[in-house]
């Protein structure tokens, strides 16, 4: 059964009756054919400024495109799953749900609704589909796969692909933010994974002992307000991407690997995260493999002043394996 163990959630996080809620909610829209994929905040932006009459006809423009809806459109079964997940909001005379689902993979999941403006939003979009494809070549090459982790798991994406082409392995989702982990529980249990375990963790610190796979698709901006689901760090939000790196060695078994999907602000044409963890992939007993799988993401942020010294933002995956 889906757990989420200790490290425990902090006080506050929302509840088991929201969780089930959520899961009953899932299985309705499954159950009318709903299916979704998201976009970037800005292509979400244009398609909403066609929208002249300003509200939801269908179950898409509710839960996909994160328009108001008058309860006619919810229909009662919905309406109550959402009120029971406390994920239904007042607008006026119509209403607006407080979370979205996404297809991926013949998965469904739960995130927050657009605009992802809270500060402990979960996040989902294209990078998210980057990610999971590099997950499925990976896997499509590996080994059996006994424990896995997936480091800073939002939704739970990367962790429940990882549970379900390895049915026998221990995968841990782990994240900093409560919402994130009540999310991924709840797609867990929709999913019907039943070896995947949910902890709050800052990247490994509430787990012990060696991981055969690790997977990451943390945070990559400099983000000036600091949300969980946006914030890297310093370096133009290149330092957690380091830090998942350096903890992620020490935690490899012989022959484990690292998967880390990320992005870096490239500067004068040169690669300033890469060249600084060469020292660290070119020592001996490691072998690394590094794509730069899409070379133009989020260019609406060298607009703002954290990204004046910056020509572009790339999506990099990092493959690192401990030579077995």
């Amino acid at each position: 059964m889906t757990a989420i163990e200790t490290g425990a959630l902090p006080e506050g996080s929302v509840g088991r009756s929201s969780d089930t809620s959520l899961v009953e909610l899932g299985r309705l829209l499954r159950q009318q054919g709903y299916r979704f994929t998201t976009v970037t905040p800005l292509t979400h932006q244009r398609v909403l400024a066609r929208n002249r009459h300003g509200g939801a006809r269908d179950l898409r423009d509710l839960f996909g495109w994160s328009l108001p809806f008058d309860a006619a459109v919810a229909g009662p079964q919905v309406l109550r799953q959402l009120q029971h997940a406390g994920a239904l909001q007042p607008e006026g005379e119509r209403w607006r749900s407080t979370v979205r689902w996404s297809s991926l993979d013949g998965l469904l999941l739960v995130h927050s609704s657009f605009p992802t403006q809270a500060q402990d939003a979960v996040f989902f979009g294209p990078d998210t589909y980057r990610f999971a494809r590099a997950i499925k070549v990976h896997l499509a090459a590996a080994g059996a796969v006994r424990r896995a982790a997936d480091i800073g798991c939002g939704s739970g994406a990367g962790a429940l692909l990882i549970a379900r082409a390895q049915p026998h392995a221990e995968v841990l989702a782990l994240d900093i933010n409560p919402r994130a982990l009540h999310y991924a529980q709840a797609n867990a249990r929709l999913a019907g994974t039943v070896n995947v375990s949910c902890r709050h963790s800052d990247v490994l610190q509430h787990t012990e002992g060696a991981f055969d796979l690790i997977v990451a698709n943390p945070p990559y901006m400099q983000d000036p307000e600091r949300r969980a689901y946006r914030h890297g760090g310093d370096d133009l939000g290149s330092s957690l991407s380091r830090r998942i790196v350096e903890e992620a060695m020490q935690r490899l078994a012989p022959g484990g690997s690292l998967l880390l999907y990320t992005g870096v602000a490239m500067v004068a044409g040169q690669d300033p995260f890469l060249a600084g963890l060469r020292p660290l992939l070119e020592q001996p007993g490691w072998a690394w493999r590094y794509e730069e799988v899409d070379p133009d993401v989020f260019g609406e942020e060298l607009e703002t002043i954290a990204y004046a010294s910056a020509e572009r933002i790339a999506a990099v995956v990092l493959t690192l394996t401990r030579e077995g």
